[in-house]
């Protein structure tokens, strides 16, 4: 079992959306330490985007079927909410590498790139 954690850049750089998928299995359910660390830090990055930034992205869940957490941001959006959003979202894939420096067999970070334009209005 392991969580896999992707997230995707546009051209520009900035990170476009982002997908968390799977378990870390790494103790019994309810007592999952890494999955709790990895949930705590990405609902957390989404509700500081929406609450923060005031803006509102697609998220898609599924706890059922193996754990899955996608946000995405608008297409376009002013710079100042954009860099909010980008602030929380490097915070977010640095705290998911720190977990990953100490639970590495549990969690995997990967950075893509994104097919899709900028969200830069």
């Amino acid at each position: 079992m392991m969580i896999k954690a992707d997230f995707y850049r546009d051209p520009d750089g900035n990170i476009t959306r982002f997908t968390i998928t799977g378990h870390a299995g790494s103790g019994p359910y309810g007592y999952d330490i890494v999955c709790a660390a990895v949930s705590a830090v990405a609902i957390g990055t989404v509700n500081g985007i929406e609450g923060l930034a005031g803006i509102m992205p697609a998220v898609q869940t599924d706890d059922e079927e193996g754990g899955l957490l996608t946000a995405t941001l608008p297409a376009v959006m002013v710079q100042e909410k954009l860099t909010i959003a980008q602030i929380l979202l490097e915070n977010l894939l640095l705290e998911l590498q720190s977990i990953r420096a100490e639970y590495g067999q549990f969690l995997q970070v990967k950075t893509n790139q994104d097919t899709q334009p900028s969200p830069v209005a």
